[in-house]
């Protein structure tokens, strides 16, 4: 345990002093960096075939869920971008989108980006100048021009080793077309239908661009953030960076400024000026009633409620109108139906000389485990563990969270228009169509059409998806099997057979082949009924009517006409055999019972009266006298 904690001083601790400032970004130089990677396949020319590394740059908008082809061009001049491409790289209309390979090196990564975007570039592939493992293009530090960069690059970027970058290179300066596809479909992990995914953040929203940048983007995905989480697709969890003040400066008076629970939890003061405005310590207390408004929410089955507060605090109470306070706190939080009184207990004492589990757990979070390194800045999203890389903006990070979904379980948000295009309406995806039913076997996924057979109406289909889907068993349910089926005064007549040879045969009463047409059968005209010369034939659709003169009734099953007295004499005469038959069962069964009992009864007697005259079978003989008197 001390270990760790040492360890986390390490990586958290940032010296405070009179002339040092917490810095909000400061990446300690022992903190572990996992370079997020996506795949490279180089498809022409022949001989370079294959799969190679790429590290996601830290900026732009990588396609997250997708890929995408390109040809490669290396510039005759510039070529490490630092300056800006005199003339342009557009693509030609029909051919593929050009990937700018440029060189590292003299200037940032971002402003390389920012100037082949300017001049064309789909995406920038970036060549390492030494051979060392990937990282990830990022800002080394922050100034006005930088920012600029960073808000404005569009286009995906990549850094490949040196030893690639020079394979390529070799192979244009030969006059070789060189494709490659770029692909971000494995980029985050997609195991199940639920997405997990966690933002660190700050309260802070004095700290300049970074936290308008911020704040813009919680307003803006507040919505599609609560839909999600509310149709259970997806676990948030907001997380907040502390860092911890070095023993030797805990009675300062920067890191008392800064700091709660004596020096435990700091954080920069908004300002940079420790003697104007807000401190650290009002930072870290609204961090720490943000994350127990989550909790609280949470156990109110309602942790969407999060996002409402936080946007709400930054509206109500900023920093600049001098409302960032606990009571305009309150306020909004009693706005949203929530107990002031739990959260508050939640928070507990910041003035204690002890541990507040909360900030504690939050820095135990802060430290990487398994694929995702530590944390360090702010803002950090994590999607299915995996840092997420490119601009904090509503559609690219829907992107990035709707690709953790297994293919075919995304939920309708990340089916919009604005975040995907539907593949399945051009021609159907190439995938199998019942052009008659319109049923298909495309299915949409934030990936890209997949074709499977579907179960429509409870009915599941079987085939390849692509060329052919048979259905099974229900199939008269669908679009009724594709036979002939009509409806005329209430009455509806099917050709369609769930079993036997013909799967589209005419029902009776009616001839036709049974897949488009079935026709009534006059059965009067072929006098196939009412035969009888007392019958009068009426035909009606998919069957007949038969009437006898006078009042004679007419029996269908024997075809013929019968006196309705004579009718109901036999069924007169019927209902008397029957009680006569039913009288005769009752009496001879009755009969038996009694001739049963009585022999019984005259045996049992008859075998008493014997026994008193004569031994029986069953008896035991008589012992003789005579034996007895030899002894006397």
């Amino acid at each position: 345990m001390e270990r760790s904690w040492e360890r986390r001083r390490r990586l958290l601790g940032c010296v405070v002093a009179v002339s040092a400032v917490l810095a909000w970004a400061a990446v300690p130089a022992a903190a572990r960096f996992v370079v997020e990677k996506n795949s490279l396949m180089v498809t022409s020319p022949a001989d370079m075939r294959g799969k190679h590394d790429s590290a996601i740059g830290n900026f732009g908008i990588p396609q997250y869920g997708g890929s995408m082809s390109g040809a490669v061009l290396y510039p005759k001049d510039n070529r490490m971008a630092c300056d800006e491409f005199p003339s342009s790289f557009p693509s030609k209309p029909g051919a593929l989108p050009t990937f700018l390979l440029i060189d590292r090196g003299d200037c940032v990564f971002a402003k390389k980006v920012w100037n082949a975007q300017n001049a064309g570039a789909s995406a920038v592939l970036v060549v390492d100048d030494t051979n060392e493992p990937l990282i990830t293009m990022d800002l080394p530090h922050e100034d006005a021009e930088a920012a600029k960069y960073i808000e404005n690059v569009t286009i995906p970027s990549a850094l490949i080793d040196k030893k690639f970058g020079q394979e390529l290179k070799k192979a244009i300066a030969s006059g070789e077309m060189v494709n490659v596809n770029l692909d971000w479909r494995e980029a985050v992990p997609h195991p199940d239908e639920r997405v997990e995914y966690e933002l660190w953040t700050n309260s802070n929203d004095e700290c300049g661009a970074k936290c308008d940048t911020l704040m813009e983007f919680i307003k803006e995905f507040k919505g599609a953030a609560q839909l999600l989480e509310k149709g259970g697709f997806s676990q948030f969890t907001p997380h907040y960076i502390t860092w911890y003040c070095p023993d030797a400066f805990l009675l300062s008076k920067q890191c008392k400024s800064q700091c709660i629970n004596h020096g435990r939890y700091c954080a920069p003061d908004p300002e940079q000026d420790f003697s104007t405005g807000y401190d650290g310590r009002d930072v870290v207390v609204e961090n720490l009633r943000q994350l127990c408004v989550f909790r609280v929410a949470n156990e109110n089955k309602k942790p969407w409620i999060w996002w409402d507060y936080v946007t709400d605090f930054h509206i109500r109470c900023p920093m600049k109108q001098k409302k960032y306070n606990k009571e305009c706190a309150d306020s909004v939080i009693k706005s949203l139906g929530l107990d002031t009184e739990k959260i508050g207990k939640c928070m507990g004492d910041p003035s204690e000389d002890a541990n507040n589990p909360i900030l504690k757990e939050e820095q135990d979070a802060q430290i990487g485990k398994g694929t995702r390194g530590d944390v360090t800045i702010l803002p950090t999203l994590v999607v299915n563990s995996r840092q997420y890389r490119g601009k904090l903006e509503k559609k690219s990070v829907l992107k990035a969270i709707c690709s953790g979904f297994e293919e075919t379980t995304e939920p309708a948000v990340c089916l919009s228009d604005d975040i995907e295009t539907n593949e399945c309406l051009d021609n159907n995806g190439g995938c199998w169509q019942d052009k008659g039913s319109n049923i298909t076997a495309c299915k949409d996924t934030f990936r890209g059409r997949v074709c499977e057979c579907p179960l429509f109406n409870g009915v599941q289909f079987k085939g390849d998806g692509y060329s052919h889907c048979e259905v099974g068993p229900g199939r008269c349910r669908i679009n009724n099997g594709g036979c002939w089926q009509e409806t005329r005064d209430g009455s509806t007549f099917s050709a369609c057979k769930e079993s036997g040879n013909s799967n589209c045969q005419c029902p009776l009463g009616f001839i036709g082949d049974g897949n488009k047409t079935c026709e009534d059968i006059d059965e009067c005209k072929q006098k196939k009924a009412c035969q009888c010369p007392e019958c009068s034939c009426k035909n009606t659709w998919g069957s007949y009517e038969c009437t006898c003169s006078g009042d004679l009734l007419y029996i269908r099953e024997h075809d013929a006409c019968i006196s309705k007295k004579t009718s109901e004499a036999k069924a007169t005469w019927t209902a008397v055999w029957i009680i006569l038959i039913v009288l005769a069962v009752v009496a001879g069964g009755a009969y038996m019972v009694y001739k049963y009992r009585l022999r019984s009864y005259m045996d049992s007697e008859i075998r008493a009266i014997m026994a008193q005259y004569m031994p029986l079978d069953s008896q035991n003989d008589v012992p003789s006298h005579s034996h007895d008197v030899n002894h006397l």
